[in-house]
């Protein structure tokens, strides 16, 4: 019977990542990334990262830092500090790895990993992120997975500011 791994052992730099990562392709794998700031996780993130792990044969998470999501989302963000995100996130059965980076943009991640498969969820539809053009560029496909309506984590934390407020 295989083991499965800790969530903590699933928590990776991008060097021993891109390690791993070129173990599991010599033996044929075909590598999926994705990335966000997945503050608050949700049954949209959880149907997004399984439906993500299905394109390939691992998945890797690029997670933005505490400081990129502030940069992204203002100083009130994050939610949930990048080392619990993370954890949260590699206990999921569908993610292989988890790596935090500190950019705006995954776009050196994508150019490090040259995944097959780069993935971003349907709100993406109609204005693809840089990160695509560079997955084309390295001769990789960009493909979008349906978003679930209803399931943000900024809508989330609305909801909980109004139960809050009242």
């Amino acid at each position: 019977m295989s083991r499965v791994p800790a969530p903590a052992e699933k928590i990776v730099s991008l060097d021993l990542l891109l390690e791993r990562v070129a173990a599991r392709r010599a033996a044929g794998a075909r590598l999926v990334f994705t990335n966000g700031c997945f503050e608050l996780l949700h049954r949209g993130h959880v149907r997004y990262l399984a439906a993500a792990a299905e394109l390939g044969d691992l998945l890797v998470v690029g997670l933005n830092s505490d400081r990129s999501v502030r940069e992204l989302k203002g100083s009130g963000r994050p939610l949930v500090a990048a080392e619990e995100r993370a954890e949260v996130l590699a206990a999921l059965g569908a993610v292989d790895f988890v790596t935090i980076f500190d950019q705006p943009t995954a776009v050196q991640l994508v150019q490090a990993l040259r995944p097959e498969v780069y993935v971003k969820g349907g709100d993406y539809a109609g204005r693809p992120p840089p990160e695509a053009e560079v997955a084309r560029a390295v001769g990789g496909d960009f493909q979008l997975i349906p978003f679930v309506p209803g399931s943000s984590t900024s809508e989330l934390a609305r909801r909980i500011r109004d139960e809050a407020g009242r």
